[in-house]
């Protein structure tokens, strides 16, 4: 699980404020809808995450939409 902690910093390539912002938007959505890939790198995670992006809680989604994912 704390794979996905290492993706949300590779997208958003910015401040550690903006960082952990990232992890705390999307933590719960990488864990309920990533799961299976987590273990297979950062790329396989944000793809994860953008094949799910209508499930997505808005906060995640208004993560990714800013650092333009």
């Amino acid at each position: 699980m704390t794979r996905f902690l290492f993706v949300i910093p590779f997208i958003l390539v910015a401040s550690s404020a903006s960082a952990q912002q990232g992890n705390d938007a999307c933590a719960r959505d990488v864990s309920r809808f990533c799961r299976a890939v987590m273990n297979n790198g950062d790329m396989a995670v944000l793809a994860c995450l953008k094949q799910n992006r209508s499930r997505l809680s808005k906060a995640c989604e208004k993560v990714l939409t800013e650092h333009g994912q």
